[in-house]
């Protein structure tokens, strides 16, 4: 009786997870992949012109109407930062918490992120695929959110 009792518990719980799964359509992704691939070639070319030395970027963190913006986690931002700088993850990018941090359309916005500096892997971790292909000799592969900014 006991087994009997176990076995048609394990039924029911089982067609009742399996009709539900199928009664419940999951969303689309609010990504739109094929805006994005369009939208690359000219992003690609604003980003060319815009791309800045590291003696550049400190001579113009000084002008004013400048901000250092570091799109990093806040436990890295908190572990270290350029002086100055203000935070906001790249995950926290909605308009309204950029228009909080720079309330003027004017603002030249200098952003660096972990991508931007290669001799300080513990703060600045890249995210570059290493380990096992070190002893294989092959290439390393840079994973896709790993553009230099």
């Amino acid at each position: 009786m006991k087994m009997k009792t176990k076995l048609l518990t394990a039924l029911f719980v089982s067609s009742a997870y399996l009709s539900y799964g199928q009664n419940t359509l999951l969303p689309k992704a609010l990504v739109d992949f094929d805006a994005y691939e369009k939208l690359v070639p000219e992003v690609k070319a604003h980003r060319k012109c815009r791309l800045i030395d590291l003696e550049t970027f400190l001579k113009m963190s000084k002008e004013n109407g400048t901000i250092i913006l570091d799109t990093r986690s806040d436990s890295l931002f908190n572990r270290k930062h350029i002086k100055g700088a203000i935070h906001l993850n790249f995950s926290d990018f909605t308009q309204a918490n950029l228009l909080r941090e720079i309330q003027n359309p004017e603002t030249r916005i200098l952003i660096y992120c972990n991508n931007n500096f290669s001799d300080d892997q513990i703060n600045f971790a890249s995210k570059l695929v290493l380990p096992a292909m070190v002893k294989k000799k092959i290439k390393p592969i840079t994973l896709a959110l790993n553009i230099p900014t």
